[in-house]
């Protein structure tokens, strides 16, 4: 079953400034390009730039706990020196009976 997952980022203010977009491009393309990856879409807090929820699009459970463990390993990033706080993940599958 398809799922989505909800990637929110909570960037240090002066993280804008020194490539925080540069670096989520790159981590991006990365992740686009992983096996069952249907697609990711990045939101911006109109409120609050600082704030960002990447909106991730898997084929299945399986494909995106790869992706998790291979970011975990060899896919590891800078990311988190951009970072002021962890980021949250939550995971959602279609609640096609509603």
């Amino acid at each position: 079953m398809a799922i989505t997952a909800f990637l929110e980022l909570r960037a240090k203010p002066e993280a804008l400034d020194q490539g925080l977009h540069a670096e989520l491009h790159a981590i991006l393309s990365d992740t686009r390009a992983f096996e069952g990856c249907l697609g990711v879409d990045v939101l911006t807090d109109t409120a609050d730039p600082t704030h960002l929820v990447a909106v991730e699009r898997w084929v299945s459970e399986e494909h995106d706990a790869a992706y998790r463990a291979w970011r975990a390993g060899d896919g590891q990033t800078n990311l988190a020196s951009f970072l002021a706080s962890p980021p949250v993940l939550t995971k959602f599958t279609s609640a096609d009976e509603i």
